[in-house]
């Protein structure tokens, strides 16, 4: 047996690529892959010749799972839960998912629970709070 820990999400035991690595909610790839389609468009007469199928079907899926869709608000999203400390992982799967009660939050990314982190119930709905809000006047 080798000496390397299994991995485990719910613990943020993922691997050091894995939690080092730049992580994007849907609705930034959803902005990105907005912009790249305009420039495409731009390019050519007819925007079908540029653009392949699966960048339209994934365009099409982060478009249809983004929860924001305000640019502005985007940007609030990942301020908000950067201030919290999570890693890249647990910030995505909050800002895609979007829980609405401190048990949902825990039940889609326990590691904001784990011992020695500053995340109690408390702090974990306020930044629900925060995020509702951001939805609400989007």
């Amino acid at each position: 047996m080798s000496g390397e820990e299994e991995e485990n999400a719910a613990e943020l035991k993922i691997g050091d690529e894995f939690l080092k690595a730049k992580c994007l909610m849907n609705c930034e790839v959803a902005l990105i892959l907005e912009h790249k389609y305009e420039q495409l468009q731009q390019m050519s007469d007819d925007p079908m010749n540029q653009v392949s199928q699966v960048f339209e079907k994934s365009l099409q899926y982060v478009k249809r799972f983004s929860r924001y869709k305000n640019p502005d608000a985007v940007r609030q999203v990942r301020e908000i839960l950067s201030r919290y400390q999570l890693a890249e992982f647990e910030l995505c799967v909050l800002g895609n998912l979007c829980p609405e009660t401190v048990e949902e939050a825990i039940a889609m990314v326990p590691s904001i629970k784990t011992k020695g982190r500053a995340h109690d119930d408390e702090a974990i709905d306020k930044m629900l709070n925060d995020l509702s809000l951001i939805k609400k006047f989007e």
